[in-house]
């Protein structure tokens, strides 16, 4: 991919402000392109939310940020009509949804009656107050974070409510090199937080989600990812496969990675490339695969390795 490209911009832009993490740089832009939404996973202060706050910088988006509590209302999130007495009238009082990039913080904190306050925003776009549906942003955005580790006062995430995530991205630590530099600078900024420019307008933005859409996809693309999907299915250590709609989302995914490295058309290495991300938070393990210790990501690298590759 040409460094002149938009997209190039866009990495080498996050980049700049996130340092060490390329993966989950690419699988962000890779989402956002998809039109779908990202879980981020990962310990504290791993840089998740500076992650999204980068990315709406970059791309020039409004940006939102909610932290998930016990005691979040749907109501705190989406907004509620408010009576005007000097109107005689009822006002609607916009929540933070109401924003193109929407970073939910500690998403499993809240209870699942809030949760669920995210469902149609994220899947329709839109949300529904008082029996009147409101549209959101058509680049409207959503970054969940949530700590794997800590797991006493949580709700973990129910799986329809997974389902509406394209992607689960585990976030680690940077390597040595990458965190030095990284501790280079943040004492070169003397503390102060990264700042990202804009770096594509909204007419680009659109232009290159319209692309990823467009990206071509022989049959034998199709029938690999559905063999893929299939295989999870069929595994020995799964309750519960990937569906249709996890098809949908892998080849959408996939186009959407060919579009991130410049090419037009879908390849093998596309598909493998955004599999662990697309369907680890899709299965379900049976209870002695847990015991053992087998997680998702083991029985998806097992199918992929099993699986035959179309030439």
């Amino acid at each position: 991919m040409s460094d002149a490209t938009p997209l190039s911009r866009l990495l080498d832009a996050l980049g700049s402000a996130v340092v060490g993490q390329p993966r989950v740089l690419a699988d962000l832009v890779t989402a956002f392109l998809a039109r779908g939404h990202v879980l981020l996973e990962g310990v504290p202060g791993v840089a998740k939310t500076l992650t999204a706050r980068s990315m709406a910088g970059a791309l020039g988006l409004s940006f939102s940020r909610v932290q998930f509590t016990p005691d979040l209302m749907p109501a705190d999130i989406l907004g509620t009509n408010v009576f005007q007495p000097q109107e005689q009238t009822f006002r609607l009082m916009k929540g933070p949804v109401f924003t193109e990039v929407l970073v939910a913080d500690e998403i499993n904190r809240t209870p699942p009656k809030t949760q669920a306050a995210l469902l149609e925003a994220m899947e329709e776009r839109q949300v529904t107050i008082d029996g009147v549906t409101h549209a959101l942003p058509p680049h409207f955005f959503v970054v969940a974070t949530q700590n794997p580790l800590e797991l006493e006062g949580t709700y973990p995430l129910p799986e329809a409510q997974l389902d509406r995530f394209l992607m689960r991205v585990r976030v680690g630590y940077p390597d040595g090199d990458a965190e030095t530099s990284l501790l280079r600078a943040f004492h070169q900024r003397e503390g102060r937080p990264p700042g990202v420019s804009r770096v594509l307008d909204a007419g680009t933005l659109t232009e290159l989600q319209d692309r990823a859409a467009r990206v071509a996809c022989d049959d034998s693309i199709l029938q690999y990812v559905v063999q893929l999907v299939r295989d999870t299915r069929a595994h020995p250590r799964v309750r519960l496969g990937a569906s249709p709609r996890a098809a949908q989302a892998l080849l959408a995914a996939a186009k959407a990675h060919a579009a991130l490295r410049g090419t037009d058309f879908v390849t093998p290495d596309d598909v493998k490339a955004v599999t662990p991300s697309v369907l680890n938070h899709r299965l379900l393990l049976k209870a002695e695969a847990e015991v053992e210790g087998v997680t998702a990501d083991d029985v998806l690298k097992q199918m992929l390795e099993r699986v035959r590759v179309p030439r």
